[in-house]
């Protein structure tokens, strides 16, 4: 808040994309935490939180079917945003490559000047090819797991190891997420729950995109 009034907003997130966000976050912690009794003894005092082992496998396996649901959400409820975040982390432009060394600088404290960037930045676009990358290989790995008939048996070998290096490497992302939401761009989270940003903050962290919606303000106002 600025001379006491309210900072204006811009529209950043539909409800499509920040319910599919949600399913996702919800479901890939249940994963986790059912996931750890059956992975090692030392988590066997959280089987009573399930009801037990069958209830653990039972809760991890609905997780599991909860987890393969966003993509279809962003499709169905809001495929356009599901085509700009598409559009937008397989665009990588200098204005991309530039964003790194000066992010390391701003993430440690130091002076530093990021190039505006698009309605995903740079960091985005990564952590999203990275989330793309370990869901493939949970969801891959943990449907063989769960029908192991259907495979040959050096599949079904090869998908425990697979899954374990998945799992490390998605806790590893989301780790990373949290941190960044939470710490280095707190306002972020404003966008995807209640779905808007301040103008603010766009222009700080998505200076193409704050672009963009200006001229096309002004083409409306000039039509």
């Amino acid at each position: 808040m600025s001379n006491g009034k309210t900072p204006k907003t811009i529209k950043r997130f539909n409800k499509g994309f920040i319910i599919a966000h949600w399913v996702n976050a919800g479901a890939f912690f249940t994963l986790y935490i059912s996931a750890l009794p059956m992975y090692t003894e030392f988590f066997d005092w959280l089987y009573p939180v399930f009801g037990g082992p069958a209830g653990a496998r039972l809760i991890h396996r609905i997780a599991a079917v909860a987890f393969m649901l966003p993509l279809f959400i962003m499709i169905i409820f809001d495929f356009k945003g599901f085509k700009n975040w598409m559009k937008n982390i397989f665009s990588w432009k200098k204005h991309d490559l530039m964003f790194f060394p000066q992010f390391l600088r701003e993430f440690f404290g130091l002076k530093a000047k990021v190039p505006k960037q698009d309605f995903f930045n740079a960091g985005e676009k990564v952590n999203s090819w990275l989330m793309i990358v370990t869901t493939l290989m949970l969801i891959s790995s943990g449907l063989v797991m769960w029908f192991p008939a259907f495979f040959p048996s050096v599949v079904v070998w090869w998908a425990y190891p697979i899954h374990n290096i998945g799992l490390g490497l998605a806790v590893a992302v989301a780790v990373g997420h949290i941190y960044m939401s939470l710490v280095t761009a707190r306002p972020s989270m404003r966008g995807i729950t209640k779905g808007d940003v301040t103008e603010e903050y766009a222009k700080d962290h998505h200076g193409r995109w704050y672009d963009e919606l200006q001229e096309e303000k002004q083409q409306r106002k000039q039509a």
